[in-house]
């Protein structure tokens, strides 16, 4: 017995020496500087935390032959709110960068602004970066004319450009099944939306369609009604929003209070989560709206957005998951997993071996297969064994999200509203 006891006492006490290892190993810190206060952003970081607590369950990260946990540091930059400067946002990055010193971060940005401005910033600390909100293709242009500096940057969600390239190809979709051609406009009044509104007004005028209007409004925007009054007045069929900031819900039920017998087709932020049928009283039937990056939506053709989805609801509550922004979760989980690889192949923590590592990413995750271009830009596309995807989504009773692009993993087709029907 005593040996027995003695045997036992030696084991626990070599396990418990073994797990005191294991959880004494430096973590590999990851900075998460974003914009908590909005929707994508507090998603985002809450899909971050998420993927480091899986990766940690697990065992780490393996590098050097050791594993190492990941510990994950936030700061609120503020920059969805309107007024604030770039110079404030920018700081706040730096704060979290020189006070937690992590070695790669991951979400990052909210404003396209704010990604460009910070550029600079972290090629000053050649930091690994994942972007996973702000949309600008200028970011890409500047990679492309100045690789050196810049090339610890990277972008994991949808950008502007393949953006309009989706919204294109469903305005070809409407035009063909209802014979519409009239759209109007009507964006926010920053760096991703009006080039994205820029960008389909050149579809239109390609494709033979009328462009009706092109209205931009500031951030913090609570009265439309003069665009609406303009789409009524002009006979646009198809009204195009492109906002991401909370108070652009109103849009939708300033349009419906006024019956606009406009199609809605474009992206409102507080439209896309599963909970707005509810929060509008169903007044967002009909409208077809895009989710940048599946995950926030699970689409059965892409079984990791069904777990992401599911899993979200579970660590976080049934009414966090109902409330998932259409913008930037999937991504953000994405992005802890395309880091955590690229940490494990490249076998170091030296920010170069990491960006070589990242650079040849080929990986399935929430968003589909994950590649990056020569610009640090994601590849998105139609089909999600060869690429990453975003979704268009219609709202239909009762009260349901119905995918409907991109066709592959389509569950339903695009039908007029009740109040468009003759």
């Amino acid at each position: 017995m005593k040996k027995g006891g003695i045997l036992f006492a030696l084991v626990a006490l070599f396990s418990f020496i073994l797990a005191g290892g294991v959880n004494a190993a430096e973590p590999i810190v990851l900075g998460v500087p974003t914009a908590l206060g909005s929707i994508e952003g507090k998603d985002g970081w809450m899909a971050v935390q998420m993927a480091v607590e899986e990766i940690n369950a697990k065992g780490g990260v393996l590098v050097g032959g050791k594993r190492r946990p990941l510990k994950a540091y936030s700061i609120d930059t503020r920059e969805h709110e309107p007024g604030i400067p770039v110079h404030d946002a920018l700081t706040a990055v730096e704060k979290l960068i020189l006070e937690k010193k992590p070695h790669a971060i991951v979400l990052g940005a909210f404003r396209s602004e704010i990604l460009l401005a910070s550029m600079d910033l972290i090629a000053k600390y050649k930091l690994p970066y994942i972007c996973s909100i702000a949309m600008t293709p200028v970011f890409q242009k500047k990679i492309l004319q100045n690789y050196d500096q810049y090339k610890y940057m990277f972008r994991n969600c949808l950008n502007a450009v393949y953006l309009v390239k989706y919204l294109g190809q469903v305005m070809g979709f409407i035009g063909k099944e209802f014979g519409f051609n009239r759209a109007y406009l009507i964006v926010q009044d920053t760096l991703w939306a009006k080039a994205t509104g820029k960008g389909l007004q050149k579809w239109y005028e390609k494709n033979g369609w009328q462009l009706m209007g092109f209205d931009a409004y500031p951030l913090g925007a609570t009265d439309f009604s003069s665009s609406l009054i303009k789409v009524r007045a002009k006979k646009a069929q198809v009204m195009v929003p492109i906002f991401d900031m909370p108070q652009s819900g109103i849009l939708l039920k300033q349009a419906r209070s006024m019956k606009v017998p406009a199609l809605l087709c474009g992206f409102i932020s507080p439209v896309a989560p599963g909970n707005a049928w509810q929060v509008f009283e169903g007044e967002v039937e009909g409208m077809v709206n895009f989710l940048f990056e599946i995950g926030p939506i699970p689409v059965k053709a892409v079984p990791k957005s069904v777990a992401f989805n599911r899993n979200f609801g579970k660590r976080w509550g049934e009414e966090a998951r109902i409330r998932l922004s259409g913008h930037g979760p999937g991504p953000a989980y994405d992005a802890v997993y395309i880091m955590a690889d690229a940490i494990e192949r490249a076998g170091s923590l030296d920010p170069d071996a990491i960006v070589k590592a990242l650079e040849k990413t080929d990986m399935m995750g929430v968003v589909g297969r994950i590649r990056f271009a020569k610009d640090h830009q994601a590849v998105y596309g139609l089909d999600p064994k060869e690429a990453a995807i975003g979704c268009a989504f219609q709202w239909k009773k009762p009260g349901v999200r119905v995918p409907v692009f991109p066709e592959i993993v389509a569950e339903g087709k695009i039908e007029l509203p009740p109040y468009m029907k003759k």
